[in-house]
């Protein structure tokens, strides 16, 4: 089943049908370690709405309330190597090879939902950046509890000049306005994705494929349960949480996000990310 935060509730979509709950509760909503049967009992008390994928088009939010993005670093060998390519001026070049090989991931903080827009919506550049990419990522949703309920596609948003300057300046490069887009929706299941579940990307410019790559979640090193347990060692969320899993798409030195131009994120079986770079 999967889920969309709308303007007037939550939109459940089961079996190609949709489901309207007129909660705006998001955050008790998702924050459940039992929100799959939660959804089974929801639909049983309520009648379909005909209109489920005109809501969507026109009513769509982030789903995201009053959780905090963190997101994971190298976790593919495409992002070390996009990294130490990046980093190697600066001297930081074996920081990413490390991080790859070491028990514990990187984990930072990416965004909280004013700094977060939907499908549809317009991410960002900064200003005083000159190498701009999106990442394109799994991201999971999880309870206060540390359980994975969930899955949505993350796009981060990354200024590569900022942080190949210096690796100390990952916030910078990582965490401003427009600077992580999250949806269309949330996939609700109690399994982990299998390796092959594919992630592609396209942008387009003037309606011109600029960029296209593909991977697999298998080609990713880390366990998504080990990144939770680390998240949560020492962190609490009492509304829960949304964790980006890393890049394995990373496109070259010579291509730079430009204003206007059209994200495609697509991972099934949630769907398709879309955002435009304001």
């Amino acid at each position: 089943m999967k889920i969309y935060r709308v303007k007037r509730g939550i939109l459940i979509e089961s079996k190609e049908s949709f489901f309207l709950n007129e909660s705006r509760d998001w955050d008790s909503f998702i924050n459940d370690d039992h929100l799959a049967s939660k959804l089974e009992q929801s639909i049983a008390s309520l009648s379909p709405v005909s209109n489920g994928k005109e809501i969507i088009a026109e009513e769509l939010l982030a789903p995201i309330q009053n959780q905090e993005v963190w997101a994971s670093g190298v976790t593919y060998i495409n992002s070390k190597l996009g990294r130490q390519e990046e980093a190697r001026d600066a001297g930081g070049g074996d920081f990413y090879a490390r991080v790859y090989q070491a028990a514990r991931p990187e984990l930072f903080f990416k965004a909280t939902a004013h700094r977060t827009v939907a499908s549809g919506g317009k991410v960002r550049i900064r200003k005083d950046s000159t190498w701009d990419v999106p990442e394109p990522e799994l991201t999971l949703v999880i309870t206060s509890s540390g359980k994975i309920v969930g899955y949505t596609i993350g796009n981060d948003m990354s200024s590569r000049s900022i942080e190949g300057e210096n690796p100390l300046y990952l916030p910078q490069a990582k965490t401003f306005d427009g600077c992580a887009g999250l949806g269309p929706c949330i996939l609700v299941s109690e399994d982990e994705l299998p390796g092959s579940t594919g992630i592609s990307m396209d942008i387009f410019r003037n309606d011109q494929v600029v960029f296209s790559g593909a991977t697999t979640l298998g080609k990713m090193k880390r366990k998504t349960k080990d990144l939770v347990s680390f998240l949560y060692r020492e962190c609490s969320f009492p509304c829960g949480s949304l964790l980006m899993t890393g890049t394995g798409i990373v496109p070259s030195s010579e291509f730079t996000l430009e204003s206007g131009d059209r994200i495609h994120i697509s991972i099934e079986p949630i769907g398709t990310l879309i955002n435009i770079v304001e």
